[in-house]
């Protein structure tokens, strides 16, 4: 039964058969590749692309090839309903009762298909490209290699495993070649295709187990180390730098004992000798879900030693605290003057790394549950009021690893942004002995660094605009890299600092916040060193308002930054925090590319609440706005409407216009030199399809062995005789005669 299916199929293919199916090859090739994109593309628009390419490639392959027209219309359609299916699209009910309405109706959906829809159709639009320009083995060859080229790439320098998809390229490319060779046979010698599709199972089955057995034996290779490096690792590691090498599971999120680990991004235990680079590490460590977007806190530091940072005297700011659920946590410092804002926490951890303290926006002031939310708290908890870390001791006990909470809410209140009221506020610490540990620097911090940070804020009349002016110097005269040029370094000084102002000048947060603390220290600001994670990232679907599908407009973003954040290794971050009297530690980010996600004051916040009011009241402002997005669809449609009409007349009228072009092209030849000309070009063509000329052969010796070889000997004949009637004889062709020509060189070109 499959063997008549498979005889039946090929008896009725189509002379198009290796057109279709290197276009289907084309297409599969372009879906496989775009894996680069793992990560940074949604899941949505992995979605979208798929659905639109395959579409598209569904119409190629059924429709009549000559239907451009129809097949474009076709494929605009179908990658619009694609977008629309998997986009989230919200509808509107009711109908519309005017022209304005439906106009309306229709802007709000093309809005909700930004920028799936030209992700989409660039996709499609790629394999169209492609899918008209393979039409030789060279191109063949050279688009298969660019693919190939591209994954290998993208495998070798990011953490994403590929390896699958490169066999893919390579079995796609093997299955081109064995049909590129079948075109050919049947090109070349009709009567033999003709004999082989007779026995569909004896042609075909071993090449698929030939291909079989060579991605099995591929695929099923282990993964060894190579015995020579390659020149870029040479190159790397001549830099005293470091490269990634992934072996076995590349880029698997397996638990690291992030107390040894110094290669990879995360948050560290040991920060004495801090330097060199790291390798970003993308694996997830917990997730938070928040009221308000923040930095989530851990441990400070108070010592600089001019190398890295150790634990000094401020735990002892405090006693530590007991904690029970539901109760105010204290804090060592006055706040009198400061607004503050409240945030609920729910942070999830999903690695199983046991840390010395509970991360959340400073200050936290209540737990609600940790661990279990109808269970008291795990005895290990212990509040440091000193330093406002929520600390989890005895971590070195066998069974805190065990009580470690997965899962806890907290509350904080975080102290307002208020520039005005800061610039009016001391920085200086009440209790001088405590207050002199935040301004502590080492006898060996060169005088440079002192005098630089005096020259940076000689202009400031306020602490706080000291503490700005720093924090702008090093955002705006540094560069952030994750591995800073070590070779840099002259080795004439040890310390850290130093070493990162006059000498490296680039580097990642701990480099910028350790510089910014000893500067701001060196002027007489009680500063210590933070370490934590960054805020994270929130799923698409939670940067704008609630209920709101596709991607909004910056007038609708998360004001707040509410929702779950996924917070990774590559968040770990460091920064800086000075004290003001009356408002307590204020944040600093003198990271450049970071930005703190401060809070503003209530006052702040209603006066920006009443500009947007104001100016949305504005009538001309609603007269704009109501009339802009008309004028917009109707522009936009009347270009749209004419770019398809242009194209469909360009379809319909195509052989018009290429006739038209030949005549205004040859319009200075006569018919003879028309075909001479015509004749070169066969002859090029049949050189591109292997049909050689010897040196010293003649072109009728040459005909008489092609036609030999099975080609058509009254075709080439007719050819040679009209070329050499019109190269050497003295009779004259006629256009009519010259036309006719041009229609037989066709025929042969197509059946090369």
């Amino acid at each position: 039964m499959i063997f008549r299916l498979l005889k039946y199929m090929l008896k009725q293919a189509a002379p198009t058969w290796y057109v279709r199916i290197s276009g289907l090859f084309a297409g599969f090739m372009i879906l496989n590749t775009i894996s680069i994109f793992e990560g940074y593309w949604w899941e949505e628009t992995f979605s979208i692309v798929s659905m639109a390419m395959l579409a598209a490639m569904a119409v190629d392959l059924l429709l009549p090839r000559r239907a451009h027209a129809i097949k474009i219309c076709v494929q605009a359609l179908l990658l619009i309903a694609s977008t629309a299916a998997y986009a989230g699209i919200e509808k509107l009910y009711g109908k519309p009762e005017s022209w304005n309405e439906w106009a309306d109706r229709l802007w709000f959906y093309s809005k909700q298909l930004h920028p799936f829809i030209w992700i989409a159709g660039a996709s499609v639009l790629i394999y169209l490209l492609f899918y008209r320009w393979v039409s030789t083995r060279a191109r063949m060859i050279g688009y298969v290699s660019a693919n190939l080229l591209a994954l290998t790439i993208a495998d070798s320098f990011t953490p994403i495993w590929l390896w699958d998809q490169v066999a893919w390229v390579v079995l796609i490319g093997l299955l081109w070649l064995v049909a590129d060779h079948l075109h050919r046979l049947e090109r070349s010698h009709p009567g033999s295709w003709q004999e082989l599709i007779e026995y569909p199972l004896q042609l075909f089955v071993p090449v698929a187990i030939v291909l079989s057995i060579l991605m099995s034996i591929g695929l099923l290779m282990p993964t060894v180390s190579p015995l020579l490096q390659d020149p870029y690792t040479l190159w790397k590691e001549s830099k005293g730098e470091r490269v990634n090498v992934f072996l076995g599971d590349k880029a698997s999120s397996s638990v690291v004992d992030v107390s040894t680990s110094d290669a990879s991004s995360g948050y560290g235990r040991d920060d004495s000798q801090l330097g060199g680079g790291f390798n970003y590490d993308y694996t997830p460590v917990m997730t938070v879900t928040t009221s308000h977007r923040s930095y989530w806190r851990g441990e400070t530091k108070s010592l600089y030693t001019g190398t890295g940072w150790e634990t000094g005297e401020e735990l002892h700011a405090g006693n530590p605290v007991a904690v029970a659920k539901e109760e105010e946590l204290p804090l060592s410092y006055d706040r009198g003057l400061a607004e503050t804002l409240q945030i609920e926490q729910t942070v999830t951890m999903i690695r199983k790394d046991v840390y010395p303290v509970l991360f959340g926006a400073a200050p936290i002031t209540k737990v609600h549950w940790a661990g279990d939310p109808d269970a008291s708290l795990p005895p290990f908890l212990a509040w440091e009021p000193g330093v406002n870390e929520l600390r989890w001791i005895d971590e070195s006990r066998s069974d805190s690893k065990t009580l470690y909470p997965e899962a806890y809410s907290i509350l904080s209140e975080v102290t307002a942004l208020d520039e005005a009221g800061l610039r009016n506020a001391d920085a200086n610490w009440v209790d001088a002995e405590i207050g002199s540990q935040y301004t502590e620097l080492p006898d060996s911090l060169p005088q440079r660094v002192r005098d630089l940070a005096d020259q940076i804020t000689a202009g400031a009349t306020n602490d706080y605009d000291r503490a700005k002016l720093l924090e702008t110097y090093l955002r705006d005269n540094f560069t952030y890299t994750n591995k800073p040029d070590l070779g840099k370094l002259s080795n004439k000084s040890t310390d850290f600092v130093d070493q990162f102002l006059f000498e490296l000048k680039e580097g990642y947060c701990d480099y910028f916040s350790t510089t910014m603390a000893v500067m701001s220290r060196s002027v007489g600001l009680p500063t210590r060193w933070v370490k934590g994670f960054a805020p994270g990232t929130l799923p698409a679907s939670e940067y704008g308002p609630r209920g709101y599908s596709g991607v909004p407009d910056e007038a609708d973003m998360n004001p707040n930054g509410e929702g779950t954040y996924t917070v990774r290794n590559a968040d770990a971050h460091s920064w800086v925090e000075i004290y003001f009297e009356g408002y307590g530690w204020i944040p600093f980010e003198a990271t450049a590319g970071f930005s703190f996600p401060y809070t503003l004051p209530e006052e702040k916040a209603t006066d920006l609440t009443d500009l947007t009011e104001l100016s949305d009241g504005s009538a001309a402002t609603d007269a704009v706005r109501e009339s802009s997005p008309m004028l917009t669809i109707a522009m936009w449609s009347i270009a749209a409407l004419l770019a398809l009409f242009a194209a469909f007349w360009t379809v319909w009228k195509r052989q018009a216009i290429v006739a038209a072009w030949k005549t205004f092209r040859f319009r200075s030849y006569t018919a003879d030199e028309r075909i001479v000309w015509e004749t070169e070009r066969l002859l090029r063509k049949c050189k591109r399809k292997g049909f050689d000329r010897g040196e010293h052969e003649t072109l009728r010796e040459a005909i008489y062995r092609w036609s030999s070889e099975g080609q058509s000997q009254k075709d080439w004949r007719e050819v040679l005789d009209s070329f050499e009637r019109a190269k050497y004889s003295s009779f004259k062709a006629t256009n009519e005669e010259a036309d006719r020509f041009v229609v037989k060189v066709k025929a042969i070109i197509t059946q090369l």
